[in-house]
């Protein structure tokens, strides 16, 4: 009876009272345990106000209802799709929404829906994924600046394959240590293209040179990214890097060289199809033809297999592992196997350029070893 009253009342108040008593009938819904009202007629009720011609009237209601998760999903729904005040009051705060509910908003909403769907203190990887796949660069940082958002791997991949180059949502992203290494190498792929494109840098340093600078550089990130990922990661990295295009002879001889053995077997695994336990037999203990035929079978030209044969043998010397310079590397040794042979072919002579620089390099950073070692014994 009490309902029908209001309901009556309703039909002629003034919208201010019509707002008030929203208020008071949704927060005694909330307690109508203690109150003992109707609460399948304080259910017709508030259903009757979400036609009420006053977004006041339903902003109070929404604002009553927004915190309790025992209101009709129905209800809730509704005023989720309601005018923006409204509807952002029902999207932030209802425990009531479901995920699939939150899917179907961010799908159908505006670019401040979805930011508002991102900002909730919880956000579930359904969700995640969704804003991931659709969301705005806005949308998308408030995202990822959300504690409470949960990003499973893939949505990470996504974020970082489609908007890694904004330079704000790219920071966000490195600064992740669960960023996973194939976004991370595809967010250091995005870096290059554009300082390749600069034409600030290509004045400064010649067009052609800036493509082969920009190319080391994003394989030696590369390397570095290879260094920090878990084993169980290199299988993925190498498919991915493979898919870019980045598992050329020069990167697979210097990740080889350089000491990164378990990222070099995933890559072979992947390159040959052969299993992995066969390939790690072969690398550690197999003789030299059996090596050959593996790097051939994963695309290596014969000449070029010689050299990478050459170069397994030599690490299974543990060339290079002393980090000061010690022993001779891997690189210098290979260069000097390579310029003993009598007639190199072009491949060849390409790849002993390529180990050149490498020696070079590792030169250098012996150089700089020996440096910061003597620095910290004078300190």
């Amino acid at each position: 009876m009490i309902i029908q009253a209001f309901l009556r009342w309703a039909e002629t108040a003034r919208t201010n009272d019509r707002a008030r008593a929203a208020s008071a009938l949704g927060r005694a819904y909330i307690e109508a345990e203690t109150n003992g009202i109707d609460r399948r007629a304080a259910e017709m009720a508030m259903t009757f106000l979400l036609d009420d011609p006053s977004p006041n009237v339903r902003r109070s209601l929404v604002e009553a209802l927004a915190d309790c998760s025992a209101v009709p999903r129905a209800i809730i729904l509704a005023l989720a799709e309601d005018q923006p005040e409204i509807a952002y009051v029902a999207i932030s705060r209802s425990p009531v929404l479901t995920d699939e509910d939150l899917v179907d908003l961010a799908a159908r909403g505006t670019a401040e829906t979805r930011a508002l769907i991102a900002a909730r203190s919880v956000v579930s990887r359904s969700v995640a994924a969704a804003i991931a796949e659709i969301g705005g660069e806005e949308e998308v940082l408030i995202l990822l600046e959300n504690e409470g958002a949960m990003l499973s791997r893939w949505s990470l991949k996504r974020i970082a394959n489609r908007l890694g180059h904004a330079a704000a949502v790219r920071d966000r992203l490195l600064a992740r240590a669960d960023l996973p290494g194939e976004a991370r190498h595809e967010l250091v792929e995005k870096v290059g293209a554009a300082l390749a494109l600069c034409g600030l840098v290509q004045a400064a340093i010649g067009e052609g040179r800036v493509q082969r600078v920009a190319r080391e550089a994003c394989d030696t990130a590369a390397l570095v990214i290879i260094e920090a990922a878990s084993q169980k990661e290199l299988p993925e990295l190498a498919a991915h890097l493979r898919e870019a295009g980045r598992l050329t002879p020069a990167f697979l001889l210097h990740a080889l060289c350089s000491g990164r053995t378990e990222f070099f077997s995933a890559a072979i695994v992947d390159l040959s199809g052969v299993a992995e336990k066969r390939v790690r037999a072969i690398l550690s203990g197999g003789r030299v033809h059996p090596i050959r035929a593996l790097f051939e079978c994963a695309g290596l030209g014969r000449d070029v297999s010689e050299a990478f044969a050459e170069a397994v043998l030599l690490w299974r010397k543990d060339l290079g592992a002393d980090p000061y310079g010690a022993q001779q590397s891997v690189a210098a040794a290979l260069l000097a196997h390579i310029r003993r042979q009598p007639r190199p072919s072009a491949a060849l002579s390409a790849i002993a350029e390529l180990v050149e620089r490498l020696a070079f390099a590792e030169q250098r950073q012996t150089a700089r070893n020996y440096a910061l070692l003597a620095a910290r014994h004078a300190a």
